[in-house]
């Protein structure tokens, strides 16, 4: 995978980077700029604009991490609906009519192949449709 194409999927992350490391360098400056004089008139412009803005950086940073994080959680859930869609339309699928008198449950074995972690398999007892 290229660097473009990881950009492209994982924005929120590399913007929290990009902000994180702005914020960083926003609140150095800041410091430096108020390290400078011992004057307070002279040191609240750095205060303001070095500090306000490194701040506010650093919140929009852990902003984005945790959208990023959020969506990883999402794509997750996603899923793992799918593949309980799956399980669920399989057994339908397999059922048979059945007489009135209950059959013995057997339990059936499922091989649902995942995109990101490999294969699961899943063991579920057959229910009767008479009650």
């Amino acid at each position: 995978m290229n660097l473009v194409q990881l950009l492209r999927n994982q924005w929120d992350r590399a913007g929290a980077c990009l902000a994180t490391i702005g914020g960083a360098v926003v609140l150095f400056l800041g410091y430096l700029g108020i390290s400078g004089t011992s004057y307070t008139q002279e040191q609240l412009p750095y205060l303001v604009s070095g500090g306000a803005f490194g701040l506010f950086l650093l919140g929009v940073a852990g902003i984005l991490w945790l959208t990023a994080d959020l969506r990883d959680e999402w794509r997750k859930l996603d899923d793992l609906d799918e593949h309980l869609q799956m399980l669920i339309a399989l057994e339908v699928s397999k059922r048979e009519p059945r007489a009135s008198a209950p059959a013995e449950e057997q339990p059936i074995e499922v091989a649902v192949t995942s995109r990101t972690r490999g294969t699961v398999k899943a063991r579920r007892p057959r229910t009767s449709d008479a009650t």
